[in-house]
């Protein structure tokens, strides 16, 4: 009995890249729309990666053990205040480590005295306690923070975005704040965990008292404690602040906004993910219209070898391979491409550079599934075309 035929690997391999070596300009095409679809899902997904890993860096640095203390709303709906002494009591609870406040002052803040009063720039003045910076994480890019000498005089620290607004690029420049003269300072990093902070300029209690008659209520209240201990004093800090009331003291967690903005940036990432799905949908697609119309343009090819012994299993090998070889060459091609796109943002942003393997890996294996369904079909074609047929067209 004769033993029936069969294909080496070398051999496939070679007449599987028949089509694409003779018409390559074709098969960079093709391999295009694959590449594209392949290469914006590894971008999606490396670049949400790469993010969500700079944020698990920033909580690390930041901590997740920082509370915000605020006046909430009574019963009637009217907005309560602190008492002054809302610090000290806060520093008291079990489990507290550090403790400090701003509170809000009811004047407003100029590059000068004369800008025009209605152009505030939504600029708030702030009073600040020393101990403010250590509990919020907060750095100063230029300048120094208040000290006992400066929080007793016209000085303000400005955060990020209030240097920006009012053009104050280093510190020594006077702006006009409350009716007064105030010399900058300070000027402080975004703080990530007090975003409020970046729009405030901040003066000393002292001088606020005495310029300002600030009565000492803050209106928001900084905590740290140990990563264990946060829930419980979470609880603690309403009735502590206020124990006839606690129900308007209004507790958050600023790590907590962080964590759910990242979640809607998933959300997204879920939706850009689908789209990538449709381009590489789009490309499978194309490799079926190329292979479709490489059947019909090689029938003399697939004849002739029929002719010479090739079987149908020979001739669907080949076209699958040739198809499977398509999808390969995009794929690897919009892995490439995706992952330099993923560093290149992650590197622009100063974000690490995160791109799982399993993702690359889940790609490579869509593109062969995509290019196996794409080529099965125009392979069966071939496979069935009759040997005369093909000759004698």
């Amino acid at each position: 009995m004769t033993a029936p035929s069969r294909l080496l690997g070398r051999d496939v391999l070679r007449i599987g890249t028949t089509g694409l070596r003779t018409r390559p300009t074709r098969a960079i095409l093709s391999a295009l729309g694959i590449a594209i679809g392949i290469a914006a899902m590894i971008a999606v997904v490396g670049i949400s990666s790469s993010s969500q890993a700079r944020l698990n860096d920033e909580l690390a640095r930041l901590g997740t053990n920082l509370l915000r203390a605020t006046a909430g709303t009574s019963l009637t709906g009217q907005r309560t205040t602190l008492p002054p002494d809302t610090v000290g009591k806060v520093t008291l609870v079990d489990g507290v480590e550090q403790a400090s406040g701003v509170a809000t002052l009811p004047v407003s803040v100029y590059r000068s005295r004369l800008t025009d009063p209605a152009a505030t720039g939504g600029l708030t003045p702030m009073v600040a306690d020393q101990r403010l910076l250590d509990v919020v994480a907060g750095h100063v890019r230029a300048g120094t923070w208040l000290n006992p000498a400066t929080s007793a005089f016209p000085a303000v620290v400005l955060g990020s975005a209030a240097a920006d607004r009012l053009g104050v690029v280093t510190p020594g420049t006077q702006v006009w704040l409350g009716g007064t003269h105030f010399t900058v300072v300070g000027i402080l990093d975004p703080v990530a965990l007090a975003p409020e902070l970046n729009r405030a300029a901040l003066v000393g209690e002292p001088v606020a008292t005495r310029l300002f008659a600030f009565d000492g209520s803050p209106t928001t209240v900084y905590e740290r404690s140990a990563d264990e201990d946060v829930e419980r004093v979470r609880s603690l800090l309403g009735p502590t602040i206020s124990p006839r009331a606690p129900s308007e003291v209004e507790v958050t967690r600023p790590s907590d906004a962080l964590a759910a903005k990242n979640a809607a940036n998933q959300a997204f990432t879920g939706l850009l993910v689908g789209l990538g799905a449709v381009a590489l949908l789009v490309g499978g697609i194309g490799v079926a219209n190329t292979m479709i119309i490489s059947v019909l343009e090689r029938r003399r090819e697939i004849g002739l070898r029929r002719a010479l012994g090739a079987t149908r299993r020979h001739i669907r090998t080949q076209f699958l391979t040739e198809a499977l070889l398509l999808s390969a060459l995009g794929g690897v091609a919009g892995c490439g491409l995706g992952a330099a796109v993923t560093a290149g943002m992650a590197l622009t942003n100063h974000w690490p550079v995160a791109l799982p393997a399993e993702s690359l890996g889940i790609a490579l294996a869509a593109t062969l599934a995509i290019g196996a369904a794409a080529g099965l079909y125009p392979a069966v074609r071939a496979a069935r075309t009759p040997p005369t047929a093909a000759l004698s067209s």
